[in-house]
């Protein structure tokens, strides 16, 4: 990955690499789960310290598949059931596949049951080696494999069910002699089979599942593959989304039947979309709550923030953390809101800045309207009651609040709170001068001569 970073923690479609394997492994309500960590071990436990009931033990030096399976004895020995052993590299395995393999395995009561594909291509795979019955005899790395194994295409994933039982014993007999050095967990096939004990494959129709992560193209390459995936479910839950390859929708939004997704748009985290939106080109959401029925017009960003029914944001909106939009209120054209709620039917539909403010219901916020919240250490409220009119370029200096159906004129720089039911005009009265710029125009001709 080039990168100082672990590879399971570099982000794919939203989350961790690493995460897309554990949410799986959620889905199959597991009795434990441990992570086997190396490299950047204590990387990988503070990005997932919030997953209380996961093992780590640490795999140190870092010897091959069957050594690192053999330092979660401490953790899983003396237990009974399936072992599933899975790869944090490896995000697309869906919950359905890996209830075949556990289930398949079981039912042959076998001692392990190998995850296989076909690959047209199956350069750097081990591959498995079958028997004149045509039960998996062996699998060999590419390494180490002849020529004609080599022209093998079925090939291993990675991916056991494993009995517990005969297992770590098994792992503690597995030699190193191979051209890694490494103790090799395909090894263990051939054991078993010496042994007698049962070894089973599922093969899977598609390779699709088994794609590891091994650079940052590989990344990119799979993010498509997950991308693809979520539009296709939201599409055929009732979601027109108009152009899937360019829409980047993460695993975790949620949209509702009949709303549009125009091209360019980026839904991210716990997004939540109601039904009938229309959410327009390149729009981008981040952690924020959707009602029904609302419209976000081009090019708006908004980030943990809450949007009511029937409201209209942007064009080129900025809705910053911690804002509500009430019902049918409008957002417009290069407005700014921050720790604001905006009220029902309130709108600010021209370059607003509104930061730290209360808007009541009914409020007009006229074009080029700031408040001053920041006095350079403390953050002040803004307090705008129901019904208020503010005029065009005002300027409402916190803490202020203007009362209940008060009008504050264009031009005004506000101190003072305004009572309710008056007009408040803050701003030096102009004064006119005739035949000034006249007599200045013929002095500047004059000059010149």
């Amino acid at each position: 990955m080039k990168s100082d970073r672990p590879k399971v923690l570099h982000t794919l479609a939203g989350r961790p690499l690493i995460e897309h394997v554990l949410q799986t492994v959620d889905g199959l309500g597991p009795a434990s789960t441990v992570l086997v960590v190396g490299h950047g071990a204590d990387q990988v436990k503070e990005a997932l310290s919030a997953r209380h009931h996961l093992q780590f033990v640490v795999q140190s030096p870092q010897l091959g598949t069957g050594h690192a399976l053999l330092q979660a004895e401490p953790a899983l020995g003396g237990r009974t059931g399936t072992v599933l052993l899975l790869y944090a590299d490896v995000p697309l395995l869906e919950a359905s596949t890996l209830r075949r393999l556990v289930a398949s395995h079981e039912s042959a009561r076998a001692a392990a049951t190998v995850l296989t594909a076909m690959l047209d291509d199956p350069y750097g795979y081990g591959r498995i080696v079958r028997d004149g019955d045509g039960r998996i005899s062996r699998i060999v790395e590419e390494r180490d494999a002849s020529g004609p194994e080599r022209a093998i295409r079925e090939v291993n994933s990675g991916i056991y069910a494993l009995a517990m039982g005969p297992l770590f014993a098994a792992l503690r007999g597995i030699a190193s002699d191979n051209a890694q050095g490494e103790y090799y967990l395909t090894d263990l096939v051939a054991d078993y089979r010496q042994r007698n004990l049962k070894v089973e494959t599922l093969v899977l129709d598609t390779a699709d599942e088994l794609r590891g992560v091994n650079s940052r193209v590989d990344l990119a390459d799979l993010a498509r593959v997950i991308r693809s995936r979520k539009n296709r479910a939201l599409q055929l839950a009732g979601v027109s989304i108009e152009d899937p390859d360019t829409t980047y929708i993460e695993q975790d939004v949620t949209i509702g039947p009949d709303t549009v997704i125009s091209p360019g748009v980026i839904l991210e985290g716990r997004t939540t979309i109601g039904s009938r939106c229309r959410i327009h080109a390149g729009v981008r959401l981040t952690n924020v709550t959707v009602a029904d029925d609302v419209t976000i017009l081009d090019r708006s960003i908004i980030t943990d923030s809450s949007v009511a029914l029937g409201a209209a944001i942007g064009p080129f909106a900025h809705i910053r953390p911690n804002t509500v939009i009430g019902e049918y209120a409008k957002v417009g054209n290069f407005v700014e809101l921050k720790k604001t709620t905006l009220g029902r039917k309130s709108k600010a539909n021209h370059l607003a800045y509104l930061g730290d403010a209360t808007i009541g219901e009914g409020v007009n916020v006229g074009a080029g309207t700031i408040t001053c919240n920041y006095d350079g250490t403390n953050k002040f409220k803004t307090v705008l009651e129901d019904g208020v009119f503010i005029g065009s370029d005002t300027q409402l200096i916190a803490p202020v609040r203007i009362g209940k159906g008060a009008y504050v004129a264009a031009g005004s720089s506000i101190t003072e709170d305004v009572p309710a039911d008056a007009l408040a005009i803050a701003r030096g009265r102009q004064q006119n001068k005739p035949g000034w710029a006249a007599a200045r125009r013929a002095e500047r001709t004059k000059d010149k001569g």
